[in-house]
């Protein structure tokens, strides 16, 4: 199963970093991090920089994410006995997170931003940007939330705390590396990056219908089948 569960948590970080509140917003944290502004359509900081502040707001958020995995797998383990019950009460879980992504249900309390009540300030050294990682990962908004919560329902059922927090460390990987690498490639080109924002809500639909399957196959334990042939033919495992 951890083959294909780390596959599933890279792939999830990517789409997370695709949502809409990520992607369209990677110039305003670039900002926010080298403590600049946006002018000539770039980011005013050296590339140095950049990538400094970037890898410390990285290194935030993956903290906090591998936390959560721990709790999450350390929660799953408590209820070991009641496996099949929990896996189908994830499985529901992530069905009803992919129906509103792919906006078939519309649950207000799913769409209510969840964050850190306060404004930082730009960031003005590597601890800073650390520091705003970290709030980043306390305040997810909810299109975050929804792929995150999936990936924390499969990190509940790994085997021991390290595979599901090495579950979330993959997860934060797929989330970090397209974010330093648009930071490098676009920061200063920055009407590149807004082409692609029109392609985001449907990145995020067809995102929605991903979760739906996996739902339904970790609700009828076909989830554990298919991973078992999968990993025969998918590298990357533990």
């Amino acid at each position: 199963m951890e083959n294909v569960s780390l596959w599933l948590a890279f792939g999830a970080g990517i789409i997370s970093f695709l949502s809409p509140c990520i992607f369209p917003l990677v110039p305003a944290y670039l900002a926010q991090l080298t403590g600049t502004n946006i002018s000539n359509n770039q980011i005013n900081a050296e590339r140095r920089m950049i990538l400094f502040r970037s890898c410390g707001f990285i290194l935030g958020f993956t903290i906090v994410f591998l936390l959560l995995g721990a709790s999450s797998t350390f929660i799953g383990q408590l209820f070991r006995s009641w496996g099949s019950l929990i896996e189908q009460i994830g499985g529901i879980i992530i069905v009803i997170f992919g129906l509103q992504m792919a906006g078939i249900i519309s649950i207000q309390s799913l769409l209510r931003e969840k964050k850190v009540q306060t404004s930082p300030k730009g960031s003005t050294s590597f601890a800073s940007s650390v520091l705003l990682g970290l709030l980043f990962a306390a305040g997810w908004s909810p299109c975050i939330g929804l792929v995150l919560g999936s990936i924390l329902a499969l990190a509940s059922q790994a085997e021991t705390m390290f595979i599901g927090m090495f579950m979330l460390l993959v997860y934060s990987l797929g989330l970090g590396i397209p974010f330093l690498l648009v930071a490098l490639l676009y920061s200063r080109s920055l009407n590149k990056l807004r082409k692609l924002n029109k392609w985001v809500p449907v990145i995020q639909k067809i995102s929605g219908y991903v979760l739906i399957v996996l739902g339904i196959l970790l609700f009828t334990g076909y989830f554990q089948m298919l991973s078992s042939y999968l990993a025969r033919f998918i590298p990357f495992g533990l």
